[in-house]
């Protein structure tokens, strides 16, 4: 082999190591570094839920460093690899305990054999172990359903409101599961998602997810009135829909958690058997006048954009978009998930509506995941997500199933 040959073959292996160790640096920062700025959120966001890649990334640079030349390289490769893996570490670190803590709440909020009459074929549907490292690789497994689109359930000032079903591939009368998409309630589409939605309908519940209009064009109430005139399409139609009427849960993600909730919780709302809602604001006022920091998403402007003021200028509207001023006895079982680095809706304000829901006599589930960011369950195979999924699916099954 000539010298130019094996010079070239020398950088290109010192060049990997390198790169592998830089690049595992960066992203695995962003596991404990909170994202400042809108456009880097998804690195905030996906970092803790990709950690087992980045495991692979770091620890791959850093066997690749026997190598490298024994030099001032070699020892920059070797510290970023290592703080890399570190860093990349701490989401599995936490799981078991965290996963231990889930069971005791599950236990807790719905008692210790709430799965007991949910039928066994369901049980066997769902996701055998609340974590599995290879499902982070390779996706989770979906199964076929029958998915129509772009139903439209209402036309307020013209504007056609759309909605999705996915049920399973046998026709019949399902417990349904209605899904509100988050986005600030200022953008979205029932599409969302649409992962989870087919992975709902397959084991046998009709999952309806829902459109709504848009801030800052359209201000509340006008999203929780669309919100329940869906709902009553919902009812008028439930033969058409396959849907079980008897068996009703509502979901949201953010915004449409927020949503979900009020709909939920208000005196003249549906009757639904479950709420699950995942990293939804719940105290409006409270939460503008404690914003997070950093704060990606701007918390000022998108409560303007949504109510038109401020708390100030408009206590009354706050109070009355507020999930948490309709807690009272007799809700529904809730379900309240959040992550506990999150940056956009910070989890004290669950868990304050959780103790007030808890004060008064509800059944409520408190799910908070360390090391979790804003939308977590955006990357579905996720380590966060996985252990979510767990448990909500369950959640369900227990309330809807009976």
């Amino acid at each position: 082999m000539s010298q130019p040959n094996l010079l070239g073959i020398l950088q290109f292996l010192w060049l990997v190591p390198l790169l592998l160790s830089m690049l595992g640096f960066f992203l695995s920062l962003w596991i404990i570094v909170p994202a400042p700025t809108f456009s880097l959120l998804p690195l905030g966001v996906g970092a803790p839920e990709v950690s087992p890649w980045l495991i692979a990334i770091n620890g791959s640079a850093l066997l690749l460093t026997v190598f490298v030349h024994k030099s001032w390289l070699s020892a920059l490769i070797l510290i970023c690899s290592l703080l890399g893996l570190m860093l990349s570490l701490l989401p599995l670190s936490q799981l078991p305990t965290t996963n231990g803590q889930f069971g005791a709440e599950m236990a807790t909020g719905l008692g210790a054999d709430y799965l007991q009459h949910v039928p066994q074929v369901l049980q066997t549907q769902m996701r055998p172990q609340p974590f599995v490292l290879k499902d982070v690789f390779r996706g989770i497994g979906q199964k076929e359903v029958r998915i129509q689109r772009g139903i439209i359930f209402a036309s307020p000032d013209r504007v056609d409101l759309k909605l999705n079903i996915y049920r399973p591939l046998l026709t019949g009368k399902y417990p349904a599961l209605i899904i509100l998409y988050g986005g600030a309630w200022r953008e979205g589409t029932p599409n969302s998602y649409e992962t989870f939605s087919s992975y709902m309908a397959a084991q046998g519940y009709s999952v309806i997810a829902i459109d709504y209009r848009h801030a800052p064009q359209y201000k509340f109430p006008a999203q929780l009135e669309d919100v329940q005139a869906a709902l009553q399409y919902i009812q008028e139609h439930a033969d058409n829909l396959e849907v079980d009427t008897e068996r009703m849960a509502v979901m949201g993600r953010s915004a449409g958690g927020h949503l979900a909730t009020l709909a939920a919780y208000q005196q003249d709302a549906i009757s639904f058997r479950a709420v699950v809602s995942y990293y939804a604001p719940t105290d409006l006022t409270e939460e503008y006048h404690d914003p997070p920091f950093p704060n990606p998403i701007g918390t000022h402007t998108v409560l303007h954009n949504f109510l038109g003021g401020t708390p100030d200028e408009l206590s009354e509207l706050y109070t009355q978009a507020s999930p948490y001023s309709y807690v009272r006895p007799t809700l529904p079982p809730s379900l309240l998930v959040y992550g506990g680095r999150d940056h956009v809706v910070q989890a004290k304000f669950g868990r304050r509506q959780y103790n007030q829901l808890r004060e008064t006599g509800n059944r409520a589930v408190w799910l908070e995941i360390p090391w979790a960011e804003h939308a977590f369950d955006a990357v579905f195979p996720g380590v966060s997500n996985q252990l979510a999924l767990y448990y909500t699916e369950r959640f369900i099954a227990s309330l809807l199933y009976p």
